[in-house]
């Protein structure tokens, strides 16, 4: 299986960690809900995963292998 670079990890991370938290603060926009959506799957897609959850853990567990 081909492995996402860690500096995409990190902004895909980044990404949904900012697009999540907005969208807790703010009714969910259309255009926040697709930017969330796209983020969600992109992470899906770089981990190998279906879902959400399990391509957070994934994608933060590569960071932490790569980080020592």
């Amino acid at each position: 299986m081909l492995l996402a670079h860690p500096a995409v990890l990190r902004e895909l991370l980044a990404r949904y960690e900012s697009l999540s938290a907005a969208s807790q603060e703010l009714a969910l926009a259309p255009d926040l809900k697709r930017r969330l959506e796209d983020v969600t799957y992109t992470l899906c897609v770089t981990t190998g995963t279906r879902q959400l959850e399990h391509a957070l853990a994934a994608a933060r567990a590569r960071l932490a292998a790569t980080a020592g």
